[in-house]
């Protein structure tokens, strides 16, 4: 699983970083549902007030998400043998 992180900076002019963004292909099926989710966050983090500066958008989808959502998303794939 590929992730990246995002900075901006807000309407206040802090500088806000997210972190733990997964990187999916558009043909997968959680693509849409992951892409909404991501622009209602950090449109919910522009406007913020709040004084933290890096968030994480992996603990934001374990809340928003039913848990067989999240783990689809955050899915580890297994290596055969260790390799």
């Amino acid at each position: 699983m590929l992730l990246k992180s995002l900075e901006f900076k807000r309407s206040d002019g802090q500088q806000v970083k997210v972190t733990e963004i997964p990187l999916l292909k558009e043909d997968d099926p959680h693509f849409f549902m992951a892409q909404l989710r991501l622009e209602a966050f950090l449109k919910k983090l522009y406007c913020s007030k709040r004084k933290k500066n890096v968030y994480s958008f992996r603990e934001y989808l374990k809340r928003a998400l039913k848990w067989h959502d999240y783990q689809a998303i955050y899915q580890q794939e297994e290596l055969k043998h260790n390799a």
